[in-house]
């Protein structure tokens, strides 16, 4: 069995990021919710939770499976996708699976459980994380000159609440809730729509767009939502076929987040999870110091 490393999350950066180790031969694993609240559902493969059925990704397939399920799936060449809505859920999985390494890819802005025990190698993506603390190593997610980029020492840049300019637009570009509710949608993602066309309801509050573009993401039809929370997004640029294929943040990333292992692993991943260091102290030490 090839090394396995658990993703924490199943949205699209998650998806990105599994996608790619799965395609450098690591055996991914993701954890989500039961109920995820993916927007860009077409490219995460938390969308094999939400319509309780295996999902394909650019030609890699995610199905939700038991504990006891998974080494026969990635022997399949699938990835499987376990339930774990609850830290002892997590600790369970980790436990049973010991993984070579734990990447958080929530992408919650903060770190809601993740430690630098976790596994002999743990990445957090985005703001939330300590290199040298928390996790080994943190992956930027922050649009820009840095996206992608692994810090071994500190933080990611700090979230601003506002998304990155694609083409032209920033927070123009999301579709958020104006009121707590149960979420109704009345558009596919991979619609052309225009500003103040109503893509859904919330209860009987219809929600509109602000800019005309392509409906890249939208929530699942039946949760309920928060004031504020984000429904889903528009893509100015018009480019339908995005709106199936991982987004060009996502493979940033993802780029970022195997470098990260491949470096902590050493020699370019010569090291196995065999003879990796397992106390993460002096891992640290060895791996992240020059060693």
């Amino acid at each position: 069995m090839r090394d396995i490393v658990i993703v924490k999350g199943g949205g699209d950066i998650a998806t990105g990021i599994t996608n790619r180790l799965h395609q450098s031969h690591f055996s991914a694993v993701i954890l989500e919710l039961d109920k995820p609240t993916v927007v860009r559902r077409t490219v995460a493969f938390a969308q094999a939770v939400i319509q309780n059925s295996p999902i394909t990704v650019e030609g890699v397939t995610a199905k939700v499976v038991t504990l006891d399920e998974v080494h026969e799936v990635l022997s399949s060449g699938q990835i499987p996708v376990l339930l774990a809505s609850e830290p002892f859920l997590v600790k369970k999985v980790i436990d049973t699976l010991k993984p070579v390494a734990v990447v958080d890819a929530i992408i919650a802005k903060r770190n809601i459980g993740t430690q630098i025990t976790d596994a002999p190698i743990v990445i957090g993506v985005g703001p939330g994380f300590i290199a040298g603390l928390d996790v080994h190593a943190v992956v930027e997610t922050n649009r820009g000159h840095n996206l992608g980029r692994v810090i071994y020492q500190g933080a990611a840049s700090d979230n601003t609440g506002i998304p990155g300019n694609v083409g032209g637009f920033t927070i123009e570009r999301l579709i958020k809730s104006k009121n707590a509710g149960k979420f109704i949608g009345c558009r596919e993602i991979g619609d052309r729509i225009t500003a103040g066309e109503v893509v859904g309801y919330i209860d009987d509050v219809p929600v509109k767009v602000a800019i005309n573009g392509i409906l890249r993401g939208l929530l699942q039809t039946g949760l309920t939502v928060k004031s504020g929370m984000k429904l889903g997004d528009i893509d100015p640029r018009c480019r339908r076929e995005h709106c199936f294929t991982i987004s060009d943040k996502a493979r940033a990333i993802s780029g970022g987040v195997l470098e990260a292992l491949l470096h902590s692993m050493g020699n370019n991943g010569a090291y196995t999870v065999s003879n990796l260091p397992m106390d993460c102290s002096g891992y640290k030490s060895n791996y992240f110091n020059g060693g």
